[in-house]
């Protein structure tokens, strides 16, 4: 008897590893097209917002203050990750920030209208409105006085040679009002600022152009600060007419007044 009940047990040991008593295996059910399709759009909308949330993000240049590097409709790449981990704007880099308060004409400050270009605007496709582009020329503790003998700009005491990117009919460096007589001074920067301008430099309504000169206007002393709580983040390319395309560098001029104000 126990022998039969060991070959019993060893009979049933010995059945095949793996066997399935349950018929065939069923092919797992595919989507119909139109179902994969809208998948496919929500997960690529997904990623552009996260790419536009963390990473980079596409703006248009929406007047002729940045000429001749940007010029009126040009689209730009903007790196948001720039200045994570406690990095600050460096002179000579151009930035785009969000309005500091009324720097923005009703024509410049054009958002989505729609819902679909609300939508495209988040994820990078459509202007968002509110935002500015310009060239960082003072950081924290800087300051900076129009103009020497040869028109240039000065940076703690040193000239600024900006012939290589900037687009000036004036007789100096100034500001968009091109009163050239008014030499002005400003600084030092405060902590958290930064002190910009337009390439452009007689047709930008920019830190020089808010300086209050007349505190019965109403203007405020510190108007023309940038906070870089504001600052979305460096312009990485132009991407677009896309012969045009390129790759936005510091101008060197910036590295030798850095050079200058190291000596």
């Amino acid at each position: 008897m126990a022998q039969h009940d060991e070959q019993g047990a060893s009979d049933g040991a010995d059945a095949p590893d793996g066997a399935d008593d349950s018929g065939p295996a069923r092919r797992p059910r595919r989507l119909p097209v139109w179902q994969e399709s809208i998948l496919l759009l929500v997960m690529a909308l997904a990623l552009a917002l996260v790419v536009k949330t963390f990473f980079v993000q596409a703006f248009y240049i929406p007047s002729g203050s940045m000429e001749p590097g940007l010029v009126l409709n040009d689209r730009i790449l903007v790196q948001k990750v720039s200045y994570w981990g406690g990095g600050d704007p460096e002179r000579g880099d151009v930035v785009v920030f969000e309005d500091p308060g009324d720097w923005l004409g009703p024509q410049e400050d054009v958002g989505p209208g729609n819902t679909l270009t609300s939508v495209m605007s988040r994820i990078g496709l459509y202007p968002t409105g509110g935002h500015l582009v310009k060239r960082v020329i003072g950081v924290a503790g800087d300051v900076i006085v129009c103009c020497d003998d040869d028109g240039r700009l000065t940076i703690n005491g040193v000239p600024l040679d900006s012939s290589d990117f900037t687009r000036n009919r004036a007789d100096c460096d100034g500001p968009m009002v091109n009163q050239c007589r008014s030499d002005w001074e400003v600084g030092p920067v405060p902590e958290g600022s930064v002190f910009v301008m337009g390439d452009h430099r007689d047709d930008s309504a920019d830190s020089s152009f808010h300086i209050c000169r007349n505190p019965d206007t109403g203007c405020e002393e510190g108007d023309e600060y940038v906070p870089t709580d504001l600052v979305v983040g460096k312009v990485l390319a132009r991407v677009w007419p896309a012969d045009r395309f390129s790759v936005l560098h510091r101008p060197e001029a910036f590295d030798a007044l850095d050079r200058a104000l190291q000596d």
